[in-house]
């Protein structure tokens, strides 16, 4: 492996040590890790973030580390794009995982290998390794295209992250001219992402993967969605800081093995068909976002 790996880690070291092991076995050449401090008022917080500090002190494979550790809480938002930014300020690419992403072993050959296929291409703003169609496919290659950058367990570039902007300052242009709905066509989705943005930039939503998703969506970017689930989240927990729902349908999905070698899709196209299952069950608009999108999807299936 030759791709650096970024661990952004806090106050659950049973989590960080699961997705650490993974890593382990993988052996990347460099490993930079992301850590928030713990919250004055929270009894306990600074001994489980110290605790998951340490499990990094247990690297035992040729690797260079780096550290980027606040003393002070940042906040989730603030401190994984502060530690986002010091990632690509430090390395042109890398593979990120949170401490509650547990990775299929097959996701960091997958991830090196697009982000080598695509690493010029100013179309792919991002890799991900979560699929959550729920064994839907339209086709038999690896992965499909999606205007969805799905950020449990992803990959990207310098080159991409260069244009986030943490203040979505461009959305009064994009909302006056409707140009959110040239990029998204479903009238459904543009109700939806709408409102939603309008919350990041009045700053009422601290969600840094949103901030993430509008950047890439105003450069035309895609993202690679694979056609196996290759993470397992295991934070749907009272721990978490947004899924705190273990009734999800998202918490804990099966993962599959990514099958070598990759069948790339001779074309670059969205698959709209699976953007809007994915509208309609991941990001139904509420403000419990994952409790409805849970509803929804066991309408859908049948569960």
């Amino acid at each position: 492996m030759k791709t650096p790996v970024t661990l952004i880690i806090f106050n659950r070291p049973n989590q960080t040590e699961k997705v650490f092991e993974v890593i382990r076995e993988a052996k990347p050449p460099k490993l930079l890790v992301i850590a928030d401090g713990p919250r004055a008022e929270r009894p306990g917080e600074e001994e489980k973030c110290a605790a998951a500090r340490a499990i990094i002190e247990r690297v035992d494979w040729d690797c260079e580390v780096f550290k980027d550790y606040s003393d002070t809480n940042l906040g989730c938002d603030p401190r994984i794009i502060k530690g986002l930014n010091w990632v690509f300020d430090t390395v042109e690419e890398s593979i990120i995982l949170e401490d509650d992403c547990v990775p299929h072993p097959t996701f960091f050959p997958y991830c090196e290998e697009l982000l080598e296929r695509y690493r010029h291409d100013q179309r792919i703003m991002n890799v991900s390794g979560q699929n959550v169609l729920f064994g839907r496919k339209r086709t038999d290659y690896s992965y499909y295209f999606s205007r969805f950058t799905l950020c449990w367990g992803w990959a990207s570039w310098r080159r991409s992250w260069q244009h986030f902007d943490a203040d979505v300052k461009l959305w009064p242009e994009v909302r006056d001219g409707n140009f959110i709905r040239d990029i998204l066509e479903d009238p459904y989705a543009v109700k939806v992402w709408a409102r939603t943005v309008q919350l990041l930039y009045d700053g009422h939503l601290p969600a840094w993967d949103f901030k993430w998703m509008f950047n890439c969506w105003i450069q035309n970017g895609l993202c690679i969605i694979p056609q196996e689930n290759l993470i397992t989240n295991i934070g749907h927990d009272a721990d978490a800081t947004h899924t705190s729902d273990e009734k999800s349908p998202y918490n804990k999905m099966a993962t599959e093995a990514m099958s070598f070698p990759l069948k790339h899709p001779p074309f670059v196209v969205r698959d709209l068909q699976a953007d809007k299952f994915t509208q309609k069950t991941l990001f139904d608009y509420d403000p419990n976002l994952f409790k409805r999108a849970s509803r929804k999807v066991k309408k859908i299936l049948k569960i």
